[in-house]
């Protein structure tokens, strides 16, 4: 039996334990071996069995990142008012080549078999061996043995199954044709797949020319992107796609009322166009509706949407073509939301820049960085090496 001293003692230590705050996301231990999430969290799309905001990084429930090989979020907002949708959710591909999966579930986008919202990760149902995952606004795509398959909603047939359906698909099912397969995107109702030859295939909602193959016609199968060929890499926004070259090229296409393509415009395009002044990108990022490139000399580059002031560079004007950052360098991975963008840097820090208001930077506030300043979630050490968003929402990740 607990003497009464003893028991006072532990009750007092247990209220104080209650109302003692939770520790700042820089008093992590740099070897915490969680993936990360922060931000909006009301359909549990950051994973961590509740359904409360997070201001600073938080552990998603039971996934560590030495196992994971790479996570995706997508959904978000889309409408206002009456009319508005949120459907966040996240894919992980685990490095055993299975996936897990959390989030808003309304399209069948957890791929579980079900319809209902899940804020901690699941199994998406009967996959195993895969390579490649991606998140788009209400669908995911996986790659297996080259092949892809595809969940979720298919109102604009983004899940290319070539069936004469819109029905959501609520387990994964494979896309028709395609093999050989080296990575894919998802966008918003249309999906990207880069093949092992160095061609690009598109195939879903053809508004604003996302599909690049010279109309605005929605595609219920893969289609070539024609004269398009030697691509390295694929990354896509919510309606753009940006496509790296073997020689450093960018060419992108989609919508461009934002600046999103780069090439000193504000209009669409459906064909691929090049984004001015780069001739030396190592790697490239499409954001909701911007785009970044990492170049060889280690410097970044930013266009797009920057309302939000989401490009870094000081200002909240949308760009139409590259501008340097001068102020971030070491950049590894790049990833961004409706208003906002995080950056995975090679010194294991995650920083954050742009909008704030739901705490989607992840430093314990709410208040926005002015001018070129950032904000750092993660601290050097973390080990942190890649970012994700979800796609049209306010929610960050780190692993």
């Amino acid at each position: 039996m607990t003497p009464p001293l003893r028991r006072t003692l532990l009750a007092a230590l247990s209220l104080a334990a209650l109302a003692a705050p939770a520790l700042p996301a820089h008093a992590a231990d740099a070897g915490d071996p969680w993936v990360r999430a922060w931000g909006e969290n009301a359909q549990g799309q950051l994973g961590n069995g509740s359904v409360v905001a997070q201001q600073t990084p938080a552990a998603v429930t039971g996934i560590a990142r030495e196992d994971v090989r790479e996570l995706s979020g997508g959904g978000g907002t889309t409408g206002t008012g009456t009319a508005a949708v949120t459907n966040p959710f996240a894919v992980a591909l685990l490095r055993d080549g299975t996936v897990k999966s959390w989030g808003n579930n309304a399209t069948g986008q957890l791929g579980n078999g079900t319809l209902n919202a899940q804020s901690f990760p699941g199994t998406v149902a009967g996959l195993s061996g895969v390579s490649e995952v991606s998140a788009g606004l209400n669908h995911a795509l996986a790659v297996k043995g080259g092949r892809i398959f595809a969940w979720g909603s298919n109102a604009s047939k983004q899940l290319g199954t070539g069936q004469d359906t819109t029905n959501p698909q609520r387990v994964p099912v494979p896309v028709q044709s395609l093999d050989k397969v080296k990575d894919v995107g998802a966008g918003c109702d249309f999906s990207v797949a880069l093949r092992q030859d160095g061609t690009v295939w598109t195939w879903g909602k053809g508004d604003n020319g996302r599909l690049g193959t010279g109309n605005n016609t929605t595609r219920d199968t893969p289609q070539k992107v024609p004269d398009l060929a030697g691509i390295e890499s694929v990354s896509v926004g919510c309606d753009h796609v940006l496509a790296l070259t073997v020689d450093g090229t960018v060419k992108a296409w989609g919508k461009g009322t934002e600046g999103q393509l780069g090439n000193d415009t504000v209009v669409d395009s459906s064909t691929p166009v090049d984004v001015a002044y780069l001739d030396s990108a190592a790697k490239v990022f499409a954001t909701s509706a911007s785009g970044f490139a990492v170049l060889d000399d280690g410097s970044l580059a930013g266009w797009g949407k920057n309302t939000d002031r989401q490009l870094g560079d000081g200002t909240a004007a949308n760009r139409t073509t590259p501008v340097i950052l001068d102020t971030i360098r070491g950049v590894q991975d790049i990833a961004g939301g409706l208003d906002f963008t995080l950056a995975a840097l090679d010194d294991g820090s995650v920083i954050g820049w742009g909008a704030n208001a739901a705490a989607q930077l992840g430093d314990g506030s709410t208040t926005a960085p002015t001018g070129t300043g950032t904000t750092t979630p993660l601290p050097p050490g973390s080990g942190i090496t890649r970012v994700a968003s979800t796609m049209l929402g306010k929610s960050g990740f780190a692993y």
